[in-house]
């Protein structure tokens, strides 16, 4: 049984009542709901050591955030994001120098180039609706481009996050 978190969306649809042949508006609430054993699942893939799985995203279907893909390969995570889609992944980066290895986690907001005004303004309350399962991230990024989503600026913004950067480069 999944369980389900869900946020109210305004929504407006014509109303059945005609007078004077105006068909006025109503407001209906539509709620946002998220799959939330998948999405844990998917997480705590990503999130362990024992798994190869370095990736998941988590796209909109109607009203309802699922999971789309997971995956190994950057370039195919790169790839699942469309400029006319609302999306977040979230993705495991091993960082450190040549004396300590350690996995980090970023977490990616997607909003595309063609996504209304409406649909972005509505992210801010669907991602807090996700960050509720995605608890645990060292990095949270926004992208809207293909530029946005590469591995060098994730790598980049996790350096910054963790403070300091001892490593010689040079194992002996």
């Amino acid at each position: 049984m999944s369980d389900a978190v869900e946020f109210e969306q305004m929504v407006e649809l014509e109303s059945p009542i005609i007078e004077n042949n105006i068909k006025p508006l109503r407001k209906l609430p539509m709620a946002t709901s998220l799959d939330k054993e998948a999405i844990r699942d998917a997480y705590e893939d990503v999130r362990s050591d024992l798994s190869e799985t370095e990736w998941a995203v988590f796209k909109f279907d109607g009203p309802r955030i699922i999971v789309a893909s997971t995956g190994t390969c950057f370039e195919t995570f790169k790839n699942s994001f469309n400029d006319n889609e609302r999306a977040f992944g979230y993705i495991r980066i091993q960082m450190g120098d040549e004396m300590s290895k350690r996995k980090k986690f970023v977490f990616l907001t997607w909003i595309g180039q063609e996504v209304g005004v409406l649909q972005r303004a509505k992210m801010s309350t669907d991602k807090a609706i996700i960050k509720d399962v995605l608890n645990n991230f060292a990095v949270e990024l926004q992208a809207g481009t293909d530029g946005d989503v590469d591995l060098e600026i994730f790598r980049e913004a996790l350096v910054r996050a963790g403070g300091a950067n001892y490593g010689t480069g040079i194992r002996e």
